[in-house]
Order: C-alpha cells, then structure tokens, then sequence
C-alpha cells in the first residue's frame, strides 16, 4: 500500500503536468458520479493528507470541488502526452479520464476511493486523520500527544493508525520499531515518543523531497541495504548479523501487518502478544 511519501510525490508530479490547466472532457466511472462533469473548472492544487490525495478544481460560479482519491493497494494515477492513449489492456482498470486544453490526459486506474464534493466540504475523507509530517500545519506536539494516548497499544500497531499520525505505513513502521530500539510489540507508551515522532517526521520529509532517498531508511540505496529490517526475513540483520524475523499478519486485520525484526537489536514482546482489533481508519 502507498505511504504519505508515495501519495506525496504522486501530487508533486501531477503537479508538473496538470496544474493550471482546463479540464475540457471528464469522465467518472463510478455509479455514483457518473453524471457529474468537471469540464470547465482549472485544476488548481493537488493537496496530501496521509495517504489521501485532494485534487482541487476552481469553481464554476464560485463553487470549488475537491476530487478525493485513495490509492488502497493498486490504485495509480497516469498522465498522458498529446495523441497519445493507455494501452488497450489497461482500458478495464480506468474509473477516471481528465481531458486537458494541452492534449494531456489523466487517468485513474483501479481508484476503488473516488469521491467529489464542494472543497469546503473534505473534512468528509480526511477530518478522523492525525497529524501529518508533510503537511504545512504539522504539529509534532499533538502527535506525541496521541501517540501516548494509545498506552498498551504495540508499536507497530500504533504507528499504523491513520488517527494518530497520517501517512506512515507498514514500511515505516516496521523501520522505525528498528531504529528505536525496541520489539515491534512494545507499548508505545513505553517508547521514548518525541523522539520517534521526530525521527518519523524527519524521515518521511527525505523519503519524498530528497532525490534518491525515497523509503530508503539505512543511507544506502544499494539492492538488499535500503532497509534495515523490511523484506529482509531470514538474512543477515545489517548491524548485528543476527538472522532478522517475519511474522505474517493476522487476517484482515490492518493493526497487525506482516512484521520484521531483529530479536537481538530489537529486545521485547514477540509477536505472540498480539490480539486481534477492529479496523483501523486509513
């Protein structure tokens, strides 16, 4: 699944292709919006919030719209040049077309989160949502705040719920249970939690600014060295040599997703301890 860094840079190059420009032809395909048309209207900010995307269009008598998209596991975005079309067997896939005045197209592809509504209105898709590092209105103190709230709540799990702090995900989760130490299945009230939110928000930031770094978590890039512990199971942990673990996740349950650790970097709860929970917003 997509993480806050991925949905960022997806928006900073949509950016580079759409922003400013006419929608002259739009095509929804979702039952829900198939009669309405977004011909006419600019696109004037693509917007983050987690792992939620906000593509903002001027309004048409003064009534901006918001179209929200959610990647889930597959979704994408692809964009076009003039003359230029998707291959045929990508045709199934499409739930969004953004004609442009330039000749450039947009498409969404297997978007399962397609909603539109008035801008004022996206409080609807976002406003449950935590703190988030990318976004200009971060505030590292109530996501401590949150984080510590969730007392005997594992690590890991904690660190998935969108409600706490937006945009990481099981990647990051996994890293940053390396980074800090400790068992993916210590109680994050247990965890010294300013200084993993600073060290999450840090992180997070170079993933989707910095060219090169992107979900890199060890400094280096090279194949099988850009994470500490994440799809490494049963290789070497990369600074202790100890063989580093996986556990798979529990059935349909988002708080506890597939798990990798280093038992001598990483002392604490194993995986043993978890209790299936309910859903988990995203």
């Amino acid at each position: 699944m997509p993480e806050g860094d991925s949905v960022f840079k997806l928006a900073r190059r949509l950016d580079r292709s759409l922003l400013g420009h006419e929608v002259v032809r739009s095509e929804l395909r979702m039952p829900r919006l198939a009669t309405r048309d977004l011909a006419g209207r600019r696109i004037v900010e693509h917007a983050t919030w987690g792992k939620h995307l906000l593509t903002r269009f001027s309004g048409l008598d003064g009534d901006p719209v918001t179209l929200h998209s959610h990647l889930r596991m597959d979704g994408e975005w692809s964009v076009t040049g003039p003359g230029k079309v998707l291959p045929r067997r990508l045709a199934h896939d499409v739930r969004l077309v953004l004609a442009l005045e330039t000749g450039s197209t947009a498409w969404g592809l297997r978007l399962h989160d397609l909603d539109l509504a008035a801008t004022s209105d996206e409080g609807r898709w976002v406003g449950h949502l935590g703190p988030d590092p990318l976004r200009d209105d971060w505030d590292a103190a109530v996501a401590v705040d949150r984080l510590r709230g969730a007392g005997s709540t594992p690590l890991v799990s904690a660190l998935l719920d969108q409600t706490l702090v937006a945009g990481l995900g099981n990647l990051w989760a996994n890293e940053l249970a390396f980074l800090s130490g400790v068992s993916p299945w210590t109680p994050v009230a247990d965890v010294d939690v300013e200084r993993l939110v600073a060290r999450a928000a840090t992180a997070l930031r170079h993933s989707a600014t910095v060219r090169g770094a992107y979900q890199v978590t060890t400094g280096s890039s090279r194949r099988g060295e850009d994470h500490w512990v994440a799809g490494r199971a049963r290789r070497p942990c990369l600074r202790c040599g100890t063989e580093v673990r996986v556990v798979a996740e529990l059935p349909n349950d988002p708080a506890h997703r597939r798990t990798w650790w280093c038992p001598s970097c990483q002392p604490g709860p194993g995986p043993e301890v978890r209790v299936p929970s309910s859903r988990y917003p995203s």
